[in-house]
């Protein structure tokens, strides 16, 4: 029988967002294009670029992480109302 208190379970009381705001979108988009050149630059034997695009996608993790603490993220000061 499952569990029927995640009503008033303090754990499952906030609604769980998608992540839709400035600062996850520049994330994904950075990592993304950091994705995008290291399987290329995989298939084309090139370990210099693979190397760099690694660097990218940390560069996307970290300019994601200053926008939301910048206030860009989910619920943040300058996120806008819709979030």
């Amino acid at each position: 029988m499952a569990n029927t208190n995640t009503q008033i379970d303090p754990m499952h009381a906030e609604e769980i967002g998608h992540g839709n705001s400035i600062a996850a979108w520049t994330l994904v988009g950075i990592s993304l294009i950091g994705f995008i050149i290291g399987g290329i630059s995989f298939a084309a034997h090139n370990p210099t670029m693979v190397y760099i695009s690694s660097g990218i996608v940390v560069l996307g993790l970290i300019s994601g992480w200053v926008m939301k603490k910048a206030g860009y993220g989910v619920g943040g000061s300058k996120s806008g109302s819709a979030h």
